[in-house]
C-alpha cells in the first residue's frame, strides 16, 4: 500500500492518509487492478483492508490523530456486518481506532444494486464508520446518486479541480457544490491539487480538506510529510 495525506489546511495538520493499492514491488494500482476478476474480488477487498491498516499502523498513524480512507468495492460486499468482521479483527490486533476509519468507493465504479450500497453505507455508519464518495462529478450519476447514497464525505473529482483558477464554470460549480454540502452537513475533499493557484482558488471558495502532489505525493508504506504552499514543511506528528 502507498499513503497519500488528505490535509487539513486550516490547521496545517493530516487530517486523514488514503491508502492507495500497490503490487509487492511498488506497482501502481491499474496494474494490480487489472487483475482483479468477480471471481477474487472479494478476497482482494479482504486483503486490501487488512493491507491498508497493517501497513499504516506500521508506518506511524495511531501515533497521529489522523483517520485512515481504505477504498472498498462495493460489488464485493455481501452483507456488510460479515464482511466488516475482518477487518474488524485486524484493527484489534494491530490496535488501530475503528472510529478513525473512513471507507471510499468511487462514482466511477459500476454499481449492480444502489440500495445494496446504500445498505452498507447506513450500517458502517452505525458501526461508526465514516463512507466517502470518490471523484464525484467524473460519472453520470452525480447528484443522483448522492441523493439515494447520502456519504458522510464527497471527494471532487480532479477534472472540477484542474485549472480551476483559470475556469470560471468550474469555480461557480465547485463554489456551489462547497454551499450545498455544508447544508447537508458533508465534508469536502478535493483531490488531485498539483498548482498553487489551484490550490488558493479553492481555500477561496472554502474547501477546507485537500489531497494533491502539490502537497504530498502518496508514499509507499510510509506517511509522508506534507508542504503547504508556502513551502513550510509540515511534519507528520507537528
Amino acid at each position: 500500500m502507498a499513503f497519500q495525506p488528505i490535509v487539513d489546511v486550516e490547521t496545517g495538520r493530516a487530517w486523514a492518509y488514503e491508502a492507495l493499492v500497490r503490487g509487492p514491488n511498488g506497482e501502481g494500482a491499474g496494474h494490480v487492478l487489472a487483475g482483479v476478476t468477480a471471481e477474487n474480488r472479494y478476497a482482494f477487498d479482504q486483503q486490501c483492508r487488512i493491507a491498508a491498516i497493517t501497513q499504516a499502523v506500521a508506518a506511524g498513524i495511531v501515533e497521529t490523530d489522523a483517520r485512515l480512507s481504505i477504498n472498498f468495492l462495493p460489488n464485493a460486499v455481501y452483507s456488510p456486518v460479515a464482511c466488516i468482521q475482518l477487518t474488524l479483527k485486524t484493527a484489534a490486533a494491530v490496535g488501530f481506532p475503528t472510529d478513525r476509519l473512513i471507507f471510499e468507493f468511487t462514482e466511477n465504479e459500476e454499481m449492480a444494486d444502489t440500495a445494496h450500497v446504500a445498505t452498507i453505507i447506513d450500517t458502517y455508519r452505525r458501526m461508526g464508520f465514516a463512507t466517502a464518495l470518490d471523484d464525484f462529478g467524473a460519472g453520470h450519476a452525480g447528484l443522483s446518486l448522492l441523493a439515494r447514497l447520502q456519504t458522510d464525505i464527497i471527494k471532487l473529482d480532479m477534472e472540477l479541480v484542474r485549472n480551476i483558477d483559470a475556469s470560471l464554470p468550474r469555480r461557480m460549480i465547485v463554489e456551489g457544490l462547497v454551499e450545498m454540502f455544508a447544508r447537508m452537513n458533508i465534508t469536502v475533499v478535493a483531490e488531485g491539487i498539483e498548482t498553487v493557484a489551484e490550490y488558493r482558488t479553492l481555500r477561496a471558495l472554502g474547501v477546507r480538506y485537500m489531497q494533491g502532489y502539490l502537497l504530498a505525493r502518496p508514499g509507499f508504506r510510509v506517511l509522508p510529510a506534507h508542504v503547504l504552499p508556502d513551502d513550510v514543511p509540515v511534519m507528520l506528528r507537528a
